[in-house]
């Protein structure tokens, strides 16, 4: 049986081949009623894209992979759907990958070893280390996310960010301006990854600049950037004396701020009379939380597009670019969690 051609569909739909292919790759500029109907003839003939001819006839795929730690993440799942939708402007189509912070995994990915089809990776970084990285040939298209400590020229790749260290400077200069003084930091580790070393200097570096000492006893460690570590995290502060206890808590994601907010509320604890809490991810977690959480939300929109045109254009160059790193915008929203005043969500 002759496979059905993009011309086939073409016909069916009455419009052009041009057209065809920007509805078959999601593109956006298609009046819905067009795109209706080349969908109903891709249906009526059965028409399956065929990436591999693709392939043959460009050079390129049109697949990208986001690699990203783990999607149950609220962070990760809505970048993840800015990727897609700025992927799609371009007519990239996505393939999203769980890496679950494996250094191996990440490594295979990063140098698109078992990946024959794409064109290149957006990958978000926790474990592998950076002398692997850099040794990893540059061949193969790829930009890092995240907060991994990279310096230009070392890897050769691009890199988009946030300023770590200021935004978490910026939550925890909001809690010391609301006169706490025993304010605590939930989110270190014992092999600490650089996004938990860049949020404690910038815990530290508020401290410091409101005449305050970092107490190590306000700074348990935690094992995951998740609901259950801030719990427990915060029900070892809560068990502190009365005398010692934290009057706020900066928490380094969402998830743990989510965690410690139930801890306090087992002890009975009022936030934020007795406790304010500030965080850094601005999921949407952190606005339909009880109360709602202060936090610094990255701009997730600006991040995915400066990731996929870096990508795009390194797909597409004849000749090598520049590798470039990319700090993309953050600020901090206040909420119930340091306001106290109940507020109207506004999604």
């Amino acid at each position: 049986m002759t496979a059905v051609t993009l011309k086939d569909v073409a016909i069916r739909a009455g419009v052009s081949i041009k057209t065809v292919s920007n509805v078959v790759r999601d593109v956006p500029r298609v009046s819905e009623s067009t795109r209706e109907r080349v969908l109903r003839a891709v249906r009526e003939l059965g028409y399956r894209p065929n990436p591999s001819a693709r392939r043959l006839r460009t050079g390129r795929s049109g697949l990208i992979a986001l690699c990203v730690p783990d999607l149950a993440t609220p962070y990760f799942a809505e970048l993840a759907q800015h990727v897609r939708a700025e992927a799609a402007k371009l007519g990239l189509t996505v393939l999203i990958e769980e890496t679950m912070g494996d250094a191996t995994e990440e490594l295979r990915l990063a140098t698109g070893v078992g990946a024959a089809l794409l064109d290149g990776v957006i990958l978000s970084p926790l474990h592998v280390p950076l002398g692997e990285l850099a040794s990893a040939s540059n061949e193969f298209p790829l930009v890092l996310l995240g907060e991994r400590s990279y310096e230009r020229d070392q890897v050769a790749a691009d890199h988009v960010l946030i300023d770590n260290i200021e935004a978490a400077r910026e939550a925890t200069a909001h809690l010391a301006a609301l006169g706490r003084t025993r304010i605590a930091a939930i989110g270190m580790q014992a092999h600490a990854s650089a996004t938990s070393r860049q949020r404690l200097e910038g815990f530290q570096r508020a401290l410091h600049d409101a005449g305050l000492t970092y107490d190590p006893r306000l700074a348990p460690l935690v094992k995951r950037f998740d609901r259950r570590n801030g719990l427990m995290a915060m029900r070892t502060l809560t068990s502190l004396p009365p005398g010692d206890r934290p009057d706020a808590v900066f928490c380094f994601t969402d998830l743990l701020a989510v965690g410690a907010q139930r801890a306090l509320y087992e002890a009975g604890m009022t936030i934020p009379e007795e406790v304010a809490v500030a965080s850094i991810d601005g999921s949407e977690e952190a606005l339909y939380s009880t109360p709602s959480l202060t936090s610094v939300i990255p701009d997730k929109a600006a991040i995915a597009s400066l990731a996929v045109k870096c990508l795009a254009a390194r797909i597409h160059s004849e000749e090598p670019l520049p590798f470039e790193v990319h700090l993309a915008p953050h600020r901090l929203v206040t909420r119930e969690s340091t306001e106290g005043a109940r507020q109207q969500v506004t999604p």
